[in-house]
């Protein structure tokens, strides 16, 4: 075998482990899946929760997520909105545990906009969770929050279920994180590794997000991917749980993904070699949280590794290579029936279902991002939602 042959088996291996790699981890669950024991309502803290609504250039949408804060059952949290570069002369809450913070300089980052809120905490709180100018909090939020703390979490990540299922790229939208949440939420978690973390709906023991914000001013798209890098170097876990749910507003026009999908896909050609350190940390000290996460960060972008792996199909087809093409069309044939999995797993809405055949122009949108990637940042900071159901539109920084 000459040396380019090598390299390109090389270079398939690597692209391909992507398509079974659900089908590895759906294997390994029932083997190593820990499940938590449960507590009584009577056993959960009642912790005082600070919860941080970031908002910027626009505010139609805060009223929502601010009344679906005050119909939970629960008293004992306080909500800050950051209004970054907004107008909040019509901002007007009547409950005092809503603080309305508009920073006299554009800061233009969830990271910065977060470390105002925490200045200007009005007590000391035990736990702060971070929703969307989008989201809408389900009424068992704080409650799941505190059967997750009770176990001994500092940190965890939420459930982002689709707000919004109308039109196909909305209801693709949300096959795509349906996806996401149950292989990186549920069975990375419940296997011993770490959850990975979503940008909203997730909760932090206060003095760990604050060293964290004490040391990374992070600007444009990915503080989740840098802050969950950083949580898994000190050997932290984030947990997982499927009953805090936050709802997320789905993208639902064309524009609208291609922007937001070129900073995601920035955002991963700038971070994913983090993997590689805490890949390596977890194999020489077999610490599984760490060896499982890492090889998931290594992973790219879903639409990246799937026309990778029917290109490399198709190449073996025209160079004649008919049993490697035959495997590839088994990988990926595997792969299509795990990501059904989740979707079975998951309760999946039927528009979802029927979306699916439009899955080609959803890629074909993504490959638009692609190009606009390396100056995705520039383009624009935040992501403009047109859903007509609770607001008009909103924004939500990158």
């Amino acid at each position: 075998m000459d040396f380019f042959s090598t390299i390109w088996i090389i270079i398939q291996v690597v692209i391909g482990y992507n398509l079974i790699l659900p089908a590895l981890l759906y294997l390994l669950w029932p083997l190593l899946r820990k499940r938590g024991r449960a507590i009584p309502d009577a056993m959960l803290p009642e912790l005082d929760y600070a919860f941080i609504v970031t908002a910027y250039q626009y505010t139609e949408t805060l009223p929502a997520v601010v009344n679906s804060i005050l119909a939970l059952p629960y008293q004992n949290y306080m909500v800050y909105i950051v209004a970054d570069n907004c107008d909040i002369s019509n901002l007007h809450f009547d409950d005092s545990r809503i603080v309305v913070l508009r920073p006299p300089e554009v800061l233009a980052s969830n990271t910065r906009s977060h470390h105002y809120a925490l200045k200007n905490f009005r007590r000391q709180h035990d736990v702060l969770t971070i929703i969307d100018s989008d989201n809408l909090v389900d009424t068992a939020y704080l409650r799941e929050m505190n059967v997750a703390f009770a176990t001994g979490a500092n940190v965890v990540q939420g459930l982002r279920a689709a707000k919004n299922l109308e039109g196909q790229i909305a209801a693709l939208d949300a096959a795509r994180d349906i996806y996401y949440h149950f292989y990186d939420g549920r069975i990375l978690y419940e296997i011993g590794s770490s959850a990975t973390l979503s940008g909203s709906g997730m909760a932090f023991r206060v003095p760990l997000y604050r060293e964290f914000l004490e040391t990374h001013d992070i600007t444009g798209a990915g503080f989740d991917k840098v802050l969950q890098a950083w949580l898994l170097n000190r050997g932290v876990r984030i947990a997982f749980s499927m009953s805090a749910v936050v709802f997320d507003e789905k993208t639902s026009r064309p524009e609208q993904l291609i922007n937001q999908r070129s900073r995601w896909i920035n955002t991963w050609f700038k971070y994913f070699k983090l993997g590689f350190g805490i890949f390596f940390k977890g194999l020489l000290r077999l610490n599984r949280n760490q060896f499982f996460f890492g090889i998931v960060l290594l992973r790219p972008p879903l639409f990246l590794f799937l026309l990778a792996s029917v290109l490399c199909m198709s190449l073996n087809l025209l160079t004649g290579h008919l049993s490697a093409a035959l495997l590839w069309l088994s990988a990926l044939g595997i792969f299509v029936v795990f990501f059904f999995v989740a979707l079975l797993h998951s309760h999946t809405d039927q528009r979802i279902y029927r979306s699916l055949r439009n899955i080609p122009g959803f890629i074909g949108y993504q490959l638009l991002s692609l190009l606009k990637s390396r100056r995705a940042n520039k383009i624009s900071v935040s992501t403009q939602h047109f859903y007509t159901g609770e607001t008009e539109k909103s924004k939500d920084e990158a």
